[in-house]
């Protein structure tokens, strides 16, 4: 059963920073998947999910309006084992949230799922993020 497993939320002041990641575990098989597609949502209270970035299968980043320039996605691939990361930056009051990171594990060279439409298979716990004013 895979698992996304979050680490990294907190609480900081309106300026600060966080580091978010997402590490994957418990796929089977003979063969490491050669891909990790992910991407990042984030759920304040009484509001809906909102897609925030993607990495696509040549690891290009995207990112939502909201986000762009302060967050940066990255991923990494250490001895078969996957992991993303969201870094936070110049964080404001109003990104406080859930946040969670979604991907798939592929075989192939295609990352279908994005921010904008997110079909990941896998879903993280959630971190959660406060920015005080």
């Amino acid at each position: 059963q895979v698992q996304l497993v979050e680490s990294g939320g907190g609480s900081v002041e309106s300026g600060g920073s966080l580091k978010l990641s997402c590490a994957a575990s418990g796929y089977t098989g003979t063969t490491s998947p050669t891909l990790f597609c992910v991407g990042w949502f984030r759920q304040a209270p009484g509001k809906e999910r909102e897609g925030l970035a993607h990495i696509d299968s040549s690891g290009r980043t995207y990112y939502a309006d909201s986000v762009k320039g302060r967050f940066s996605m990255s991923r990494s691939q250490d001895n078969g084992k996957h992991t993303a990361y969201l870094h936070l930056t110049n964080l404001k009051p109003e990104d406080t949230g859930k946040y969670y990171c979604a991907a798939d594990l592929r075989w192939d060279t295609i990352c279908p799922a994005t921010f904008t439409n997110p079909g990941y298979m896998y879903w993280g716990q959630g971190a959660q993020v406060t920015v005080s004013s």
